[in-house]
């Protein structure tokens, strides 16, 4: 009944800036939090950026100061604004949304996109 769906990855230099978007589609009564995890072939999703609803923000470790995550609350869309990438970026991002939908008012349940890839080389 949800579905989120990415776009704007690709190659880019190292020190170069991509900006990720996820619009969330659907039945969807409310959104509580979106947030973006990356992962890497063999390692496990980790956590990139975060946002609630009340305007609260996480980053990992690794991308404070060069990530920034934003939403628009109106179209459901959560975005990454990625500056100064390296190589250790490279990953494929994954958009996560925890939804309350219209079908069941009782629950909040996380939702997954299919990922975008990302490539930070020279």
């Amino acid at each position: 009944q949800v579905q989120l769906v990415e776009s704007g990855g690709g190659l880019v230099q190292p020190g170069g800036s991509l900006r990720l978007s996820c619009a969330a589609s659907g039945s969807i009564f409310s959104i509580h939090a979106m947030g973006w995890y990356r992962q890497v072939p063999g390692n496990e999703r980790e956590l990139v950026a975060s946002l609630t609803s009340g305007g609260h923000t996480n980053y990992a470790e690794s991308v404070k100061g060069r990530f920034t995550i934003s939403r628009d609350g109106a179209e459901n869309t959560v975005y990454l604004q990625m500056n100064s990438l390296k190589p250790e970026d490279t990953a494929v991002y994954y958009c996560n949304a925890e939804v309350t939908s219209d079908y069941d008012l009782r629950y909040a349940d996380n939702y997954w996109g299919k990922g975008t890839p990302v490539t930070v080389s020279s």
